[in-house]
């Protein structure tokens, strides 16, 4: 368990997002050592050409759009990590938070993951980014059952309790939305995919 009030979490992120855009700046500037769409993607060999701003922008597309979903998820987080709302607002609030995790996890299991786990190992099934899934939602379902038996009026809300029941997956939800994102990343990307096979991609 760890006990990271909200605003170190606030921190949290912002230092995230400045490692987020150095390695964009970084990534955007130097040559890649891959070859995408193949096995010798790994090996280091045949160094490539540097991407020109619409290549890394179309490499970039899927980690861009899945920050913006991470984004929101920590403002919601915060937010109800915080406690400064009414408890009706942070219930209400605290549902429709699990409700939408739940199914952006349950998209990206279902069609994401799986396309890019045909080539891509970090992707696949037993890997770490798919087995925070299972701790994050171990801890979630927790959350969601106390929220929805405190608006049953079947207990009294307590902040501390939602708190507590909030750390017990807080770190890991945070550390996997900043690794998936630089798993999307230009660079990784291109390791395994051609520009017109990103640019085709239904998700």
């Amino acid at each position: 368990m760890y006990h990271n009030p909200a605003s170190k979490l606030l921190k949290a992120s912002t230092a995230a997002a400045r490692r987020r855009n150095s390695f964009v700046i970084k990534m955007a500037t130097e040559y890649s050592t891959s070859t995408p769409g193949t096995p010798e993607a790994n090996n280091n060999v045949d160094p490539l050409p540097k991407l020109n701003a619409a290549e890394f922008r179309h490499y970039n597309n899927l980690a861009s759009h899945m920050d913006q979903f991470h984004t929101s998820f920590r403002h919601q987080w915060t937010t109800l990590h915080a406690c400064t709302l009414s408890p009706n607002s942070l219930i209400s609030l605290g549902l429709r938070f699990a409700q939408h995790l739940e199914m952006h996890h349950g998209i990206e299991e279902a069609h994401v993951f799986p396309r890019l786990a045909e080539r891509m190992p970090a992707f696949q099934k037993q890997r770490e980014l798919v087995e925070q899934h299972k701790v994050i939602h171990e801890g979630l379902d927790k959350v969601k059952k106390y929220l929805a038996e405190c608006r049953d009026r079947e207990r009294e809300f307590d902040k501390q309790e939602l708190r507590e029941r909030m750390d017990t997956f807080g770190e890991t939800l945070w550390s996997h939305m900043d690794d998936e994102v630089k798993a999307l990343g230009a660079e990784e990307m291109r390791k395994y995919w051609t520009v017109d096979e990103v640019r085709e991609f239904m998700f």
